[in-house]
């Protein structure tokens, strides 16, 4: 009876293997089947940060995502983030990953979601954020070794204007306001940009709704149920 009661508790345990190396877990026991992911502190990409750094890498997540959309038995994605930003085609990337897929997704900004965070946040089918999260936009910025040539310029305000499509296209927000946002000065004393808190975020359009876990779960149940009708149908 031991071993079988043994055997009985292992199974009821989430899987737990990547929680603490790559920050995700797929909850077994739940009203439906959904992988949850984590994306906090900087986004790395090509180049490696600091070790003292809190990361979230890009060639973890891709996978991921990859493995959600091809998973018959996994029924939607959460994403939580409280992020500062990181690199900048490095998080369109991921961005774009979960724009485009097939299963219900559900963003909850939990701490901030700054920079990059903002295209993550807006990328899945709805978005949520707490009362007391933040969101700062600003222009895209480059540190160390930059080339000062007119093509440079070129380029960084071509990246800009695809993040910015990016989230006017995910979001509700017009180009016009959120390029008035971005370039604002006064809030931020080294630096253009505009820092919103969570009920300003919905306000302006960037995210759907504010609320926490519960309210996440909840809307993501929501529309895992509303395209299993549909599929009936």
């Amino acid at each position: 009876m031991d071993n079988e009661e043994e055997k009985q508790d292992e199974q009821e345990q989430p899987n737990t293997e990547n929680l603490t190396p790559i920050g995700v877990i797929t909850p077994e026991k739940s009203k439906h089947k959904v992988f949850c992911l984590n994306i906090i502190g900087h986004v790395e990409g090509h180049a490696l940060l600091s070790p003292q750094q809190k990361t979230t890498k890009y060639e973890h997540v891709i996978p991921q995502l990859t493995l959600v959309e091809e998973d018959d038995t996994i029924e939607g994605l959460l994403v939580t983030l409280n992020t500062v930003g990181g690199d900048v085609e490095a998080g369109l990337a991921i961005a774009e990953m979960i724009s485009t897929m097939g299963k219900p997704t559900v963003s909850l900004i939990i701490g901030g979601g700054h920079s990059i965070g903002v295209p993550l946040a807006t990328s899945s089918n709805y978005s949520f954020i707490a009362q007391s999260a933040t969101m700062t936009l600003h222009p895209i910025r480059m540190t160390g070794l930059v080339i000062g040539a007119s093509q440079t310029y070129e380029y960084f305000d071509k990246v800009q204007q695809q993040v910015m499509r990016f989230i006017e296209r995910n979001s509700k927000i017009k180009y016009a306001e959120l390029k008035k946002l971005m370039n604002a000065t006064g809030q931020i004393s080294n630096d253009v940009g505009t820092i919103l808190f969570g009920h300003e975020a919905v306000e302006k359009g960037i995210i759907d709704s504010v609320g926490g876990i519960r309210e996440a779960f909840d809307k993501l149940y929501e529309m895992i149920e509303k395209k299993k009708k549909r599929r009936k149908k």
